[in-house]
């Protein structure tokens, strides 16, 4: 059985097969202006690569960003809402908060570029009545195809249906797609019942407004993706990473691509996870630094931690999808350095990407980068990316930072180049700081584990910066999310509202609950059963998402089984009572709790993986690694002849002391002096300080 795994980034599409013959990467640049040509094309070449037929390969894993680009570049399809009438502002008013607490220059992206505009929202008459979700106005359906009827003439395709109290009864949604369906066939229309199936008007509609913003063109790459391996007699099957760590059918992410707008950053995540198991680690910073952005999450007790429905947002908008709890910055190989019309020095956000490139990639970029920076100091030899297969110029690194960094500050081109680095680790170092610090966790702690083409070139100094004790650095840190794919099992997950109190006083709420459970067990197991997974294992498990009666936000409770009786009921509130303790450093254990929603997550568990072992050392020792020495300048400014290794030709045990650079296809691992990198078994690598 061959399996692949491809992660498509800003800069880069990374690829990893496993089969019979071994594992095997790839790397090529992202072809942007249809990512999946690079993937086709990264897929064709792996398996010449690995001597193998393309029709050998079973399974196709993929984290994509095309969601997620939607969304940061405001590109997404021109979308029309029904909504109940007089709540036709609810997309516009928001909760009131300020991004800016006191700043009067704020932008508030959900007012300055609405995912659907105030035009094209057409409010309908109709009532659904809480608390039961009576019907106490019918659903105005001649209005219904008159707002359908605007549409067509605005050319609009992409409809958002969202109606006060559906998440209690969604008949009158339901009913209102049937009669778009009717109207404009080819419609891509989300009903909020169905996207985020739970209360808060303002958040359920943005998050089916989102599913539809970003919906068409989502589902067109996809689609264009599955015939293209058809074409290419590819015929795996081809599952999709979503936000929650897991993956899913194309088909259902073509209809809730709202699950996808962080596939891309989830995927090193849950390499990170593996990664750290197979070094014996169980508490991780994972820092995956691409060529645009950095992707910083932690990983506490051997466990990816999952945002609160509340917290979760993309581009400034609210979205209640399930994600993993990450922040993203825009800190890459390509983020570009400037100096501004102050004389302000930054790093980032602004990314070189793929084309242009960094100026040292010769297609025309004229701007500095940390690329750049990195090959000045002599971190990166121009000779070794990718296996000598992009060639990379120092002499048009040296010139861009000459004239657009050094020259205007008045310092030489190699403190520019280290004036780079620093800005742009100190501003990663910040954002681990908020992943960590800022959430009640010491990274004294935690390793750090640096991944993505650029990731370990950044390790140690990101360590220091935050005072994490080691460094480990994964097997493949280039395309470590790629890895991570293959290391992913199926997961869907489904939410139902339920509003009950507890202690339970009568048979009435249990009752409410179990029939709530058996509905998400049913909803689950069809799609699980859908993939057509021989011999597969369903794992569900039941949360119950909790808070104290008058409060604003609720806690989400694992159950201890996925059945509901009154005993459990009773562990449900224990267990809220000390979550609540932990979050925020008080419980009241007397205290009446509201059940809000039950939430269930489905899971098909990955294939268990056989950890390879690095050879036992021979009398050759680090010597059979070794293949120059060159000068590189550190962070503290010096100049050191510092060898290079070739980290595959290292073995187990082995160490490495600093000054060093370990190089491999895709990725340099810097080795600064005072620290040793020791390789593990499993072929990972320990960066750590060394007793004089």
């Amino acid at each position: 059985m061959a399996r692949i795994g491809v992660d498509v980034g800003g800069t880069n599409t990374d690829l990893v097969l496993e089969c019979h013959k071994g594992v095997f990467y790839h790397k090529l640049p992202t072809t942007l202006e249809d990512q999946s040509i690079g993937v086709i094309e990264g897929i064709l070449t792996l398996c010449e690569q690995a001597g193998i037929r393309v029709e050998e390969v079973e399974t196709l894993l993929h984290g994509t960003t095309t969601a997620t680009n939607i969304t940061i570049e405001h590109n997404g399809a021109e979308c029309g809402m029904l909504t109940t009438e007089g709540f036709r502002d609810i997309l516009h008013i928001g909760r009131h908060k300020r991004p800016y607490n006191f700043s009067l220059h704020f932008d508030v992206p959900w007012q300055s570029r609405p995912l659907v505009r105030r035009r094209n929202r057409i409010p309908i008459v109709e009532r659904i009545s809480p608390p039961t979700g009576e019907i106490e106005t019918p659903l105005d359906e001649v209005a219904v195809r008159q707002a359908c009827a605007l549409f067509r003439k605005r050319g609009i395709k992409a409809v958002v249906i969202g109606f006060l109290f559906s998440f209690l009864n969604d008949a009158h949604e339901v009913r209102a797609r049937e009669i778009v369906l009717e109207e404009i066939p080819d419609a891509f229309v989300s009903i909020s019942s169905e996207i985020s199936n739970t209360m808060r008007e303002y958040e359920r509609f943005s998050t089916a407004a989102m599913n539809s913003y970003v919906g068409p063109p989502t589902s067109f790459y996809l689609r264009r993706l599955q015939r293209g391996l058809e074409a290419a007699n590819i015929k795996a099957r081809l599952r999709i990473m979503q936000s929650n760590g897991g993956v899913a059918s194309v088909e259902d992410c073509c209809e809730r691509p709202v699950n996808i707008l962080m596939s891309g950053p989830a995927g090193g995540v849950m390499g990170g996870l593996w990664e750290g198991s197979a070094a014996d680690v169980s508490n991780i910073i994972t820092v995956d630094i691409g060529g645009t952005s950095a992707d910083i999450a932690a990983i506490v007790n051997g466990e990816v931690k999952v945002k609160n429905p509340r917290d979760t947002e993309v581009g400034g908008y609210p979205v209640m999808a399930p994600m993993i709890d990450l922040v993203t910055i825009g800190a890459g190989g390509g983020s570009i350095a400037r100096v501004d019309e102050f004389g302000a020095f930054h790093v980032g956000p602004k990314s070189a990407g793929s084309m242009p490139g960094p100026a040292c990639y010769a297609r025309g970029g004229l701007e500095p980068t940390v690329t750049d920076a990195h090959i000045v100091l002599g971190r990166l030899d121009p000779d070794k990316a990718l296996d000598g297969r992009l060639a990379l110029r120092r002499d048009l690194a040296e010139k861009a930072i000459l004239e657009k960094i050094a020259q205007p500050l008045g310092i030489s081109v190699q403190e520019a180049a280290l004036g780079i680095i620093r800005v742009i680790d100190n501003n990663m170092a910040l954002a681990i700081r908020s992943t960590t610090v800022a959430r009640g966790l010491d990274p004294r702690e935690f390793a750090v584990m640096p991944f993505g083409g650029a990731g370990p070139l950044h390790g140690v100094a990101l360590a220091e910066a935050v005072g994490a004790p080691e460094v480990i650095v994964p097997v493949a840190p280039g395309i470590t999310a790629a890895v991570g794919l293959l290391r992913t099992g199926v997961q869907y997950e489904y939410v139902e509202p339920v509003l009950v109190m507890l202690p339970a006083q009568s048979a009435d709420v249990v009752g409410r609950l179990e029939g709530a459970a058996k509905r998400l067990k049913i909803n689950l197991l069809r799609d699980l059963s859908s993939l057509g997974e021989e011999n597969a294992t369903y794992e569900i498990t039941l949360f119950g998402e909790c808070r104290y009666a008058g409060q604003g936000f609720e806690l989400r409770v694992p159950l201890e089984s996925d059945s509901i009786s009154l005993d459990n009921t009773g562990n449900l509130l224990k267990d809220f009572h000390a979550i609540h303790h932990r979050d925020y450093g008080y419980s009241y254990p007397d205290a009446p709790v509201e059940v809000v929603s039950l939430r269930a997550t489905g899971k098909i568990p990955p294939g268990e993986e056989k950890t390879r072992e690095l050879q036992i050392p021979d009398e050759k020792g680090i010597d059979r690694a070794f293949l120059y020495s060159k000068q590189t300048v550190f962070d503290n400014g010096q100049i050191l002849d510092t060898p290079r290794y070739d980290r595959t030709r290292l073995y187990r045990g082995e160490q490495v002391r600093g000054p060093a650079l370990l190089i491999q296809q895709d990725a340099t691992t810097l080795v600064p002096p005072g620290y040793a990198a020791e390789m593990l078994s499993h072929g990972g690598t320990r960066l750590k300080r060394y007793a004089v």
